[in-house]
């Protein structure tokens, strides 16, 4: 029931955020943004936590997100900077908890060379518009590309919970795609739709990851 009236609520805000993104309000961009990202961390909270090491590292990813997503809500151009820092530390410790509860396996290797190959690509698509930002941009890459390795690896972790496994990886794929959205609108062409697109996906990515700390064993 509770899960029920958190996915609801998020559904309102989602809705909420989506409109005020379209008014290109920052002021009221803030207080939406922000409370929806609080509520992808109340979610991991209120979950069972049958594996607390998984749980604590996926809770300190959600808290550097939140911190991303006020960076990002402000119209401050360092502020760019310092959400990609946030969202850069968040996933550190999405890839820690990820290789913690799953070893290298087949899907581990298969998929590392999959990221590897569509990271490249990215960051080639992405290279003549970095100007200044190349050397973050590198890092960040090279930071959520990890974080799509460890998600691969938990899904071929066959002793954990086929749910928590799929929605760990749905969910860092979905936050993963949503980034290259973020990265068109920065650095390529801004406009609504890069929010209308890669906003629902980041969302739905984070609350997966938010709701496997419950189902993964």
């Amino acid at each position: 029931m509770l899960n029920t009236i958190i996915l609801i609520l998020a559904a309102v805000l989602m809705i909420a955020l989506l409109y005020v993104e379209k008014l290109n309000n920052w002021k009221k961009k803030l207080p939406v943004k922000t409370s929806l990202s609080c509520i992808f961390i109340l979610t991991a909270v209120v979950q069972p936590h049958p594996l607390p090491g998984f749980y604590g590292l996926i809770l300190l990813g959600l808290v550097f997100c939140l911190g991303g997503d006020v960076f990002l809500a402000l119209p401050q151009k360092k502020m760019f900077l310092l959400g990609l820092v946030s969202f850069l530390i968040g996933h550190v410790f999405y890839v820690f908890a990820f290789f913690k509860v799953a070893g290298l396996n087949g899907f581990a290797a298969i998929g590392t060379l999959l990221t590897i190959g569509v990271s490249a690509g990215v960051y080639k698509w992405l290279k003549p518009h970095l100007g200044t930002m190349k050397i973050p941009v590198i890092f960040y890459i090279v930071v959520i590309s990890g974080m799509m390795c460890g998600a691969w690896a938990i899904l071929g972790e066959t002793d954990l919970a086929r749910q928590g496994r799929l929605l760990v990886f749905i969910g860092a794929l979905s936050f993963y795609v949503s980034d290259l959205f973020v990265a068109r609108d920065r650095f390529l062409k801004d406009e609504f739709l890069n929010r209308l697109i890669g906003l629902p996906l980041y969302y739905a990515g984070q609350f997966m990851l938010a709701f496997s700390v419950g189902v993964l064993q």
